[in-house]
């Protein structure tokens, strides 16, 4: 059984947080003189004088309701990146615990871990970019988190779920699945399981599917014991109030969001048929997210050629198990013909 209280660091455990002025006042309405802001207004002319609501109590209702879920079991994050520095600094000792991750995938699980000196363990993805089991449990020792991205980045692929479920049942720390790309993959979120698995955390994020990577909003789903540890150790005001009024608008646009989804996953349709059909594309990865992974002939010459005509991909060929591979987010139709008649002017 897995007691998540003894899996957290124990000076987390005994962390008394930071008070903030509004946590002391549960109403919206009132005269409030007890932080310290510019009561006259802003230079701006905009209502944005006064300190958001640190618990983000609206928005979360909002999204629970949206997404199946309850507000105890919600964190908001500064994008998926503050979660994930979060969920390293409250469960890993440094010099002491690891994390796992699973090359090639997403880089901030590694470099949040180096920045709070928390060792990596990786155990490579199998060549057709699936989990090796066998090996990732094979190599937990010391480890407490363990980071599966699923749609994964950058080879674009839904990992298998009985891969992850084996891992769920057989693992005393917690399992993290990094959903940023769930809107487009034809497998559902692991949402509806969180109950079946406590050490499950689920990632999402406002980035992708509802195009608003500006505003920097992450969410993680989990047992609200692993939610009450982050919220201890978050920053107070971590998620600013213009995030919080643009997110909860777009809330109001599920529907829209659906039509982008369906308009990117149309393009990506006709992005990858025009791939296989240019000389120079050796592979055209399946893709379940919002990107293609494709390999070339000579992938960093087709990439700095591609750079002189100002179109910008990602060169993924140093990362293992990628060699020889550009990462290219699916465009507009106009930006998808223009990066396709570039590539067939390509002489190498």
């Amino acid at each position: 059984m897995l007691d998540i209280q003894r899996l957290a660091r124990k000076n987390v455990r005994e962390l008394k947080p930071y008070s903030c002025a509004r946590d002391e006042y549960n109403g919206d309405t009132g005269i409030f003189l007890d932080a310290n802001e510019n009561s006259i207004g802003s230079v701006l002319n905009i209502d944005l004088n006064r300190y958001p609501d640190p618990r983000q109590i609206e928005l979360k209702a909002r999204i629970a309701a949206i997404k199946g879920s309850t507000m105890d079991r919600l964190f908001l994050g500064n994008g998926s990146d503050e979660v994930i520095d979060l969920l390293i600094r409250a469960f890993c000792e440094p010099a002491d615990d690891k994390i796992m991750i699973l090359p090639p995938t997403y880089g901030m699980y590694k470099v949040a871990a180096d920045i709070n000196n928390v060792a990596v363990v990786e155990v490579l993805l199998t060549p057709a970019f699936q989990i090796d089991t066998v090996s990732v449990l094979r190599n937990t020792d010391s480890v407490k988190l363990i980071f599966i991205c699923s749609p994964n980045n950058p080879t674009s692929n839904c990992l298998r779920e009985s891969d992850i479920q084996k891992i769920l049942e057989n693992f005393i720390g917690l399992v993290i699945i990094d959903e940023a790309y769930i809107d487009f993959a034809p497998e559902h979120s692991w949402l509806p399981k969180l109950n079946q698995y406590p050490n499950l955390v689920i990632m999402q994020t406002f980035s992708k599917a509802w195009g608003l990577a500006s505003i920097r909003l992450g969410m993680a789903f989990a047992d609200s014991q692993i939610i009450e540890l982050l919220t201890k150790i978050k920053y107070p005001y971590n998620v600013n109030g213009a995030t919080q009024q643009l997110a909860l608008e777009a809330l109001s646009y599920v529907d829209k969001k659906n039509d982008l989804v369906a308009q990117i996953l149309t393009e990506r349709e006709a992005l990858i048929k025009q791939l296989k059909n240019l000389k120079i594309v050796k592979t055209v990865y399946p893709s379940d997210a919002n990107f293609v992974l494709v390999k070339f002939q000579g992938a960093k010459k087709v990439f700095d050629f591609l750079i002189d005509k100002q179109i910008i991909v990602r060169d993924r060929s140093n990362v293992i198990r990628c060699e020889e591979s550009l990462r290219i987010t699916v465009g507009t139709a106009e930006e998808n013909k223009t990066l396709i008649n570039t590539l067939k002017i390509y002489r190498g």
